[in-house]
């Protein structure tokens, strides 16, 4: 039951990706804010080429990776949608530190815990990924580059993470008190995403 949640919760997370791809290149923006981005394309480029999960989880990340990918370009040919006044010194240098720091907290977390299958990563950064879309949302006061279907399909994509580890892995700790935050604190955070975007939707 658990590869199969998980395999759930992995296709949610395609649909997002896709889904903000296609609001991306309509609106000539970029969806994912730019610390999101740098963590997500870390967390996959470490597990899938560095310490790669088993199959099916693998093929997974490989998409995830690929449109990470896609967004990641996007960033890079639209950031100054929202920083008119940098100089692209100031933009690049800034996201080269964020993708470093990115790439090594990830790493360096998952030998101190060996954690080889990323879930004290993976849940980590959704909590902050969560944080970082309302502030865009609040930061543009414009749907650019976001809508409500992925508000929600990126709900659905971390809900059943959550309800896979905390039912259905056999490792015990991942019903800790640190897990159980992250997975109710992301829940209630992406509750109020979806509630800001529709609001901000139907004015």
């Amino acid at each position: 039951m658990f590869v199969y949640i998980m395999i759930a919760s992995g296709v949610c997370w395609i649909i997002t990706y896709l889904l903000i791809i296609k609001q991306s290149f309509a609106q000539r923006t970029y969806g994912m804010p730019m610390a999101a981005l740098c963590a997500n394309i870390s967390w996959e480029a470490i597990f899938s080429f560095i310490h790669p999960h088993p199959t099916p989880y693998l093929y997974t990340n490989y998409l995830w990776f690929l449109f990470d990918a896609v967004i990641f370009y996007q960033l890079l040919a639209h950031w100054n949608n929202d920083h008119p006044t940098w100089k692209p010194i100031q933009f690049y240098l800034n996201f080269a530190v964020t993708l470093v720091s990115a790439f090594c907290l990830v790493l360096f977390i998952t030998h101190e815990f060996k954690d080889w299958f990323g879930p004290y990563t993976a849940f980590g950064q959704n909590f902050m990924m969560s944080i970082l879309f309302i502030n865009m949302l609040n930061r543009r006061n414009s749907l650019s580059g976001q809508s409500l279907g992925i508000a929600v399909f990126k709900m659905l994509g971390t809900a059943l993470a959550s309800i896979g580890f905390c039912f259905l892995f056999p490792d015990k700790p991942h019903q800790s008190p640190l897990f159980l935050f992250l997975y109710i604190a992301t829940f209630v955070a992406d509750l109020v995403y979806i509630n800001l975007v529709y609001r901000m939707q139907t004015k």
